[in-house]
């Protein structure tokens, strides 16, 4: 009998008879001859003055003409005297009102101290320099105390409506000790949606009356939760939608998409697994991650955006996001009906990728905490006539593995080619297709939750899964227990 488990892995020379042109995507510093302290986020005035905003952690903002070859920056604005900086503290978020233009209203995220808390304030511009802020304009919006010095969230984003949303984490140390993932009286480990510019009676902001948790008794600012510490976040300039990176605890990074009343689950899962519960957990109502990766891959995911620049084609439309610690940089490209692929993009070391920004040309950049600022650029090379020599195929084992529910693993696309990958039982049916269609070159790392084609789950026991490129097969094998 044969043994479907072996396979050699063979070398092709492939022949061109016309030239091809490939694009390679790289990933560059931006601005060579500018650096920052500690940079943690990166964003833009809708102002069309085509300038970038540099949040440093200690407390100060730096502004700079979006030009590759600026050697200059200014101190747009300093609050280093109202900031606690250490660790996960420190000025976290900046986010420029949709009038900016008109009204000069700029919203900034940090920790302050005594009592350790969250501030969200606002701030103008001064009337007679457009790259100099009143420090003296400060108005807070919001405070939220903060338990520990750790998960205090920190992104803020106006969305598509003009309501402004915050990200709130558990409140720190781990675990989530005082049950503030599931808990609705409290603003933390939530996505909290506020309107800025009309005012409730005894607040600083307003509760858009479309709020889920509106008339309940919850805290009505509250628009999604059950969230350990959404660190980074954005909503596609295009289809509206809002990526969400939650940073996990002990086994997972995870990325969901923004729901309305939505619940994610933090402290009863993690991922797609229950947290602490050897025994199982209730799932009702829980919103499953959209895609997740266990900590063999990275330990703290940092969030981007859906490119929607001009500048790598390749990247349209594929979500962009990073490993802080491992310092990894992944695209992830998503097709009704098919499993999200994961492509790598490049490795910028340890302890590197704090944030992701764009401009107002929809260009993709990377904070490096470092104090470097990357670009995606994309260059061409041509092929003439030649031959190229290729390893055809690579499939990893999956990990974890056994598993439950959820696995995954890598593979190889060398060259661009019409991939399939499936899952079969022993007896040789076919329980799942998780990739079929064309794919470009590339490192990929795709997952299977144990579900057949119609969204069934399946048994526990021995499954093969079986990538096929061209003519080339291979084969391995998982375990699935419950």
């Amino acid at each position: 009998m044969m043994d479907i488990f072996k396979f050699t892995m063979k070398k092709v020379t492939l022949f061109f008879p016309l030239s091809i042109l490939f694009g390679q995507i790289q990933i560059d510093e931006a601005f060579p001859s500018l650096y920052f302290t500690q940079p943690v986020d990166l964003q833009y005035p809708p102002d069309e003055s085509n300038r970038l905003f540099v949040v440093e952690q200690e407390g100060s903002i730096y502004v700079f003409d979006n030009d590759s070859l600026a050697v200059d920056k200014t101190l747009f604005l300093d609050i280093r005297d109202r900031v606690v900086f250490e660790g996960e503290r420190g000025l976290l978020g900046l986010a420029f009102h949709p009038d900016y233009e008109n009204n000069g209203y700029f919203f900034v995220n940090y920790t302050a101290p005594n009592p350790l808390r969250t501030v969200v304030s606002r701030f103008q511009v001064t009337s007679n320099d457009y790259n100099q802020a009143d420090e003296e304009s400060e108005f807070v919006i919001i405070e939220i105390n903060q338990p520990f010095d750790n998960h205090n969230g920190g992104q803020i984003v106006f969305g598509p409506d003009g309501n402004l949303y915050i990200g709130m984490g558990d409140g720190g140390a781990g675990g989530d000790p005082y049950g503030h993932g599931q808990n609705l009286y409290t603003l933390h480990s939530s996505i909290l949606r506020i309107n800025v510019d009309t005012p409730d009676e005894g607040l600083n902001y307003g509760v858009p009356n479309n709020n889920p948790f509106v008339g309940t008794g919850y805290r009505e600012e509250i628009y999604a939760y059950g969230l350990r510490n959404p660190w980074r976040f954005s909503f596609d300039s295009v289809t509206n939608l809002c990526w969400i990176a939650d940073v996990g605890q002990d086994l997972y990074e995870e990325i969901n998409l923004l729901e309305v009343g939505g619940n994610y689950g933090w402290n009863i899962m993690e991922g797609t697994y229950c947290y602490d519960s050897p025994v199982g957990c209730d799932t009702t109502g829980l919103i499953m991650p959209f895609y997740e990766y266990n900590h063999n891959i990275g330990e703290s995911i940092t969030g981007g955006f859906v490119y929607r620049g001009s500048l790598v084609p390749n990247l349209y439309g594929k979500y962009i996001f990073a490993d802080f610690e491992y310092g990894d940089i992944w695209s992830l490209e998503y097709e009704e009906g098919n499993s999200p692929e994961v492509s790598t993009l490049g490795d910028l070391g340890p302890y590197s990728v704090t944030s992701f920004g764009t401009d107002q040309y929809n260009e993709l950049y990377i904070c490096s905490f470092d104090g470097t600022i990357y670009k995606f650029t994309q260059t061409y090379s041509m092929i003439n006539h030649g031959d190229l020599t290729l390893n055809v195929l690579s499939l990893h084992q999956n990990y974890p593995n056994p598993f439950n529910p959820t696995t995954q693993f890598r593979y190889d696309i060398p060259e661009a080619n019409h991939v399939t990958i499936m899952v079969y039982d022993l007896m040789g049916r076919k329980i799942r297709t998780l990739v079929n269609r064309n794919q470009k070159v590339g490192h990929r790392l795709i997952q299977w939750n144990a579900t057949n084609d119609i969204g069934q789950s399946v048994s526990a026991g021995l499954y093969l899964y079986t990538i096929q490129v061209g003519e080339y097969r291979k084969t391995r094998k998982m375990v699935l227990l419950k």
